[in-house]
């Protein structure tokens, strides 16, 4: 049976006198992708930055590989790769040139080759590799950063919204691509308020509601999420 890579334990995080993320508990086994879904305000940004160590837990913990996020957080970072909503890559650099360098500085060393490998399997287009980002589209940005997460070769992906951007066509090679990681054993955490996203792409979806996980779907025998019960279980906490 797969271990569990991710896991949140009795996860409280408060601001103030403001409690984001109350006594969350939920686990994700290896090879798995896992959305966490939930509208403006629900906890789920939160829960991913505790994941990444940008916010500490007021009280319980979360976990990466058997790693606590409160003790091991410099361990953790060398074992994921995060694609967050807004890519962040400079506008003077070319595709290739931004990965190149964003891999410096993880101290990863990919040829040449293993990066258009990468760049074709996210299929950003062959004449837009050595143009500069400032002329990209906002697709083909994330397109680039998701071929940098790739060439991480990381066993843990984190996404943030990971298809805003995307054209239709784009979202399902990303699909296809998201599914291939996960048979290839690489564990995959989403967080998004996109129901039939969630649903094409994941293993299970945890519904978030302030701060508590008030819903856990995953797929049936015929290898799919209900999409109309992950619809009306989210609209009737949303509204």
């Amino acid at each position: 049976m797969p271990k569990d890579i991710l896991k949140a334990s009795s996860l409280t995080v408060s601001f103030a006198d403001h409690t984001v993320l109350d006594c969350v508990d939920f686990s994700v086994k290896q090879g798995e992708v896992f959305a966490l879904l939930g509208g403006n305000g629900a906890g789920k940004s939160t829960a991913l930055k505790t994941f990444l160590g940008t916010v500490s837990p007021t009280s319980g913990d979360a976990y990466v590989l058997d790693r606590s996020v409160k003790k091991d957080i410099n361990s953790i970072r060398k074992n994921i790769a995060y694609l967050p909503e807004s890519v962040t890559l400079y506008g003077h650099l070319s595709g290739i040139e931004n990965i190149e360098y964003f891999l410096s500085l993880g101290g990863i060393n990919r040829t040449e080759d293993d990066i258009k490998q990468a760049l074709n399997r996210v299929a950003l287009q062959v004449n837009a590799w050595h143009k500069p980002l400032s002329s990209y589209s906002k697709g083909m940005r994330q397109k680039t950063a998701i071929a940098l997460a790739l060439l991480r070769e990381a066993p843990v992906l984190f996404l943030d919204e990971p298809t805003s951007g995307l054209d239709p066509s784009a979202i399902d090679k990303f699909n296809q691509l998201v599914a291939s990681l996960s048979e290839q054993g690489t564990t995959v955490f989403m967080v998004t308020h996109d129901v039939y996203g969630a649903c094409q792409i994941a293993h299970r979806i945890g519904l978030l509601h302030k701060g508590g996980i008030v819903g856990m779907f995953e797929r049936g025998s015929n290898d799919t999420i209900d999409t109309e019960a992950v619809h009306t279980a989210f609209s009737m906490r949303d509204h």
